[in-house]
């Protein structure tokens, strides 16, 4: 650890040199400050979402109308934490001062200004996310400046295809395994 204004701060985890910009797979986890249950609840291995989980489930929804070239491959919401797969796509035509995004092997046709280009950062993309969540759950709360999330986040780069299908059916067993889950209250 190294110090910063004489007091211990913890090093990143993200790896130096890397552009988190570049198109791939990114497994994220996003925590609740204070580990609080606020997204609804787990009923028979199942997430009952919360109004506040419904709106976190909007933004992943809703992500790649902001930022273009990103979409979400999988995700969970639990009681107070989330796990994503984000893919940031590749620009793959350039045409008379047009982008068009691929998603999923498919050219839209949504289309944007060659000066629009929007080639946002992981960090970029969750700050996004975060910002816009605690805005509108602040709101249903009535309350303002309320942090929701945990300053930092978990990230990892999937690097093939065996890494990808083992998050996924992480992310996907992640309600059946809440009793042994770590950010489980309970558990604390």
């Amino acid at each position: 650890m190294t110090l910063f204004r004489n007091k211990y701060r913890v090093e990143s985890i993200r790896l130096k040199e890397y552009d988190y910009s570049q198109p791939g797979y990114y497994f994220i986890t996003i925590c609740i400050r204070q580990r609080k249950c606020i997204f609804g609840e787990i009923v028979d291995n199942y997430m009952q979402l919360s109004v506040r989980g419904m709106i976190i489930k909007k933004f992943f929804q809703q992500i790649g109308q902001y930022f273009n070239n990103v979409g979400i491959d999988i995700y969970a919401i639990m009681p107070n934490h989330i796990h994503a797969i984000i893919i940031i796509k590749d620009v793959v035509d350039v045409d008379n001062g047009v982008v068009n995004y691929c998603r999923d092997g498919v050219i839209p046709s949504l289309q944007m200004e060659k000066s629009a280009i929007n080639k946002p950062t992981l960090g970029q993309i969750i700050g996004y996310f975060k910002y816009q969540t605690t805005k509108n759950i602040n709101q249903i709360n009535k309350t303002v400046g309320i942090k929701i999330w945990q300053p930092r986040y978990y990230e990892h780069i999937i690097r093939d295809d065996d890494g990808l299908n083992k998050i996924r059916q992480y992310i996907l067993n992640n309600p059946k395994n809440w009793n042994l889950d770590k950010n489980n209250p309970e558990h604390c």
